[in-house]
Formats: C-alpha cells, structure tokens, sequence
C-alpha cells in the first residue's frame, strides 16, 4: 500500500465508520450502605432494606464483625468447633457465598483471610468506639449515654460459647464508661443526671464498688451529707451481705472526718 506520498506499508487511517465498536463491559455494581446490628439482636440491612440470613450465614457476619480480619480455619473452627476441619471449611464456603448473594461483595476474602467491607458499619464498633473516646478524656455527650437508652444486650438469643468474651469487654467498657460519665457530669454541676447514671450502673452490678464511690462523691458535691452516708452505708451492707467484706480505704476515705447525717442502725463509722 502506498500513501499519497508515495510511501508504501504505511498503514491507512480508519475512518469512524470502520473503527470496531469497543469491547463490551459489564458495568461494575457499587456495593450499597449496609449495616449489621448485633446489641438486642441480629439485623442486616442494605440500603435501608432488611437482608434475611439462614443462622450460619448470620454467625459469619457476626463474628467477623466482632473480631475483624482472621484466618479462613480460624473462622471455620470458632463457628464449627466440634466439626472436621474439612467440613467447617466447606461450610464457610457456603455461607460466604450465602452472604454475599444476599449482600454484595459483604465479605471479602483475602491471602487466606476473611473480612467484612470496610464500608460495613456495625453498632458495636460504634459503641467501642464512643466509649474509648470518653475514657481517653474525650467531650462527653451526656444524650448519647443517657441512663433510659436501651442498648440491648449483645446478641442475647445466642448461646455460641465464642461470644462469651466479646459479651463481658462489652459490659465491662459500657459500666467503666457510665462512672466517667457520672463522673464528668458531677464536675459540671449536673448533679441529678450524674446520680441517675451512677444507680443505672449499679443496676447493672450492685456489687460494684467503684459505682457506689462515684455516687457518694455526687452526694458530697451536691452538698448532702446525709445523702452520702446513706449511698455508703448500702455499700457497706450489700458487700458484707454478698461477699463478707468491708470497702476499700478509697472509699471509706471519702467520708472520714465527715460528721455522720442519716445513719442506719448496726453500722459503723468508716476507718
């Protein structure tokens, strides 16, 4: 071929009509919003939408949501303890693939490990998180910990042995968490707020004597006396009720030197 040059084999340009059309593309689906609730029970959502899950698949989600990033036998063993290894991870296989018609691209499976999407958003992490940003002293929105917000508990319907652990830091972050609050709520005068965050606390653990301080502390800065003594005399007689012992110095140093008010009868003063 020669071009109008007189130049040959130099390739002639295509007109727009002779171009080849491209090849076609699938267009790539865009993972929507999903949510994963677990405190009072398990619930997925997609875009707003209840996503229904067989039990298996629920505790996949489940427990990669509470522990993050693990192993494929890692996951399969805590899930199907008493099943061969072989037949747990054919199970898995089957629930991630479960998961993931129901929820696009939900879990993500990488070098042997198993994920959720970074953009899942699960209400206990939220949790977590709120609760080590006030223990790391940060501003305390006393709405978001008020005592008549149910949380529900973790997944109270299960009785996986695996949840044993997540469930207890879970209680205990939430209780460390109320006394702060108490704590912070005292120190900016909001006196009945930070009294009700306290008994909600010991609600929760009566046996809690760091609970039962903080509530003394709130009666002493409110300035009754008698309201003090009273909140330390209750922990005086559930701890010796309960387990035979007194409370610590920490505690009975709060009301040393103070005169007594409303005493109940048999108890004694504070060493």
């Amino acid at each position: 071929m020669t071009d109008t040059r007189g130049n040959s084999d130099v390739p002639r340009q295509l007109t727009a009509g002779e171009r080849p059309a491209p090849a076609h593309r699938p267009a790539q689906r865009t993972p929507g919003r999903v949510t994963v609730a677990l405190l009072g029970g398990f619930r997925l959502t997609l875009d707003g939408r209840d996503v229904e899950l067989p039990g298996g698949a629920q505790r996949l989600v489940a427990a990669l949501a509470l522990s993050g990033r693990m192993s494929r036998s890692r996951l399969a063993g805590t899930l199907w303890p008493e099943t061969e290894e072989h037949r747990a991870l054919a199970r898995l296989r089957t629930g991630i693939w479960r998961v993931n018609q129901a929820a696009p691209e939900l879990v993500v499976t990488t070098a042997g490990e198993i994920a959720l999407h970074t953009r899942a958003e699960v209400d206990v992490r939220d949790v977590v998180d709120r609760s080590l940003r006030v223990l790391h002293g940060g501003e305390v929105d006393a709405t978001a910990w008020s005592p008549g917000e149910d949380a529900g508990d973790l997944l109270p319907d299960w009785e996986d042995e695996w949840l044993a652990d997540a469930r207890e830091r879970l209680r205990q972050m939430r209780l460390h968490v109320m006394e702060t609050v108490a704590e912070r709520l005292c120190e900016s005068g909001s006196y009945g707020l930070a009294i009700e965050v306290a008994l909600t606390v010991l609600r929760a653990d009566m046996l809690r004597e760091s609970a039962h301080r903080v509530l003394v502390r709130v009666h002493l800065a409110e300035g009754n006396l008698g309201e003090a003594w009273r909140a330390y005399e209750t922990c005086v007689h559930v701890l010796d009720r309960e387990l035979g012992v007194r409370p610590t110095r920490a505690t009975s140093d709060l009301l040393a030197g103070r005169p007594p008010g409303v005493r109940r009868r048999g108890l004694s003063h504070p060493h």
